[in-house]
């Protein structure tokens, strides 16, 4: 219980020292000027900065992925909103920035339909962002102490059993949102996934470069990665292909 009450305080704490630093929220105010002003290419370069200097948010990625759409980079695009999407994976201009993005790309891979207790319980897990669902739990947690204090020194009947069962309700509330975010990075820890970043890729039968093509992949598309080395990543389809790619035609997400 307490690796998870600090885990979830990190949580809280992180996003605020991402942009602790003076330089941050400059460059991101810069990025946004430079995007109104349809300067795409700039805007893209300055968030790009703000990435590689270690910077992350969903609204850094997303805004960063808007960049790259503008100036028709699809895999970058991709690559950013489905980073913003694992970090606020209920944000719908997201979820729908993505589907215009895969409208774009060559490769028009349909995967095998979900059984609907499946995708409602994904939906569900996914609705809130793992900060959010930080948050939650542990107002839930203080709220659950103070009524439990209130319990302990009031003189009243029944303030005394309104105080224990509420906190008893909240504490149960509190642990599953726990579960939840619990949940929630165990799906995207079992959907490691990756961006095809070249135009036109072999994917092979085995991770070298005489083994037999299998198919092509093209710019854009989006894998599931099964395992790697330092030349090779083994990746799947949504529709069950499988094979090799070079390590440098694949970004992970």
């Amino acid at each position: 219980m307490l690796k998870r009450l600090i885990y979830l305080l990190l949580l809280i704490v992180a996003p605020l020292l991402a942009f602790s630093n003076d330089a941050g929220p400059a460059l991101f105010k810069k990025g946004n000027s430079l995007y109104q002003k349809a300067n795409y290419k700039e805007a893209a370069a300055t968030y790009q900065k703000m990435v590689d200097d270690g910077y992350q948010s969903a609204s850094l990625y997303f805004n960063l992925g808007n960049a790259y759409y503008k100036n028709g980079d699809i895999a970058p695009a991709l690559l950013y909103y489905e980073k913003a999407h694992r970090l606020s994976p209920g944000d719908e201009d997201i979820r729908i920035n993505i589907q215009f993005a895969n409208s774009k790309t060559t490769d028009k891979i349909e995967g095998a339909p979900e059984f609907f207790i499946t995708k409602w319980w994904t939906g569900f897990i996914l609705a809130l962002p793992a900060n959010t669902l930080a948050v939650f739990s542990v107002l839930l947690f203080i709220g659950a102490s103070c009524l439990l204090i209130l319990y302990r020194f009031s003189g009243s009947v029944i303030v005394k059993k309104i105080s224990f069962y509420s906190a008893i309700l909240m504490l149960l509330l509190g642990i599953g949102t726990i579960f939840i975010s619990g949940r929630q990075a165990a799906y995207f820890d079992a959907h490691h996934d990756g961006i095809i970043f070249n135009s036109s890729v072999n994917v092979k039968n085995a991770p070298s470069n005489t083994a037999k093509n299998g198919f092509v992949l093209h710019e854009g598309t989006k894998v599931n990665i099964l395992d790697k080395n330092a030349s090779w990543v083994k990746i799947k389809l949504a529709n069950g292909n499988e094979g090799w790619v070079g390590a440098a035609d694949v970004r992970e997400i």
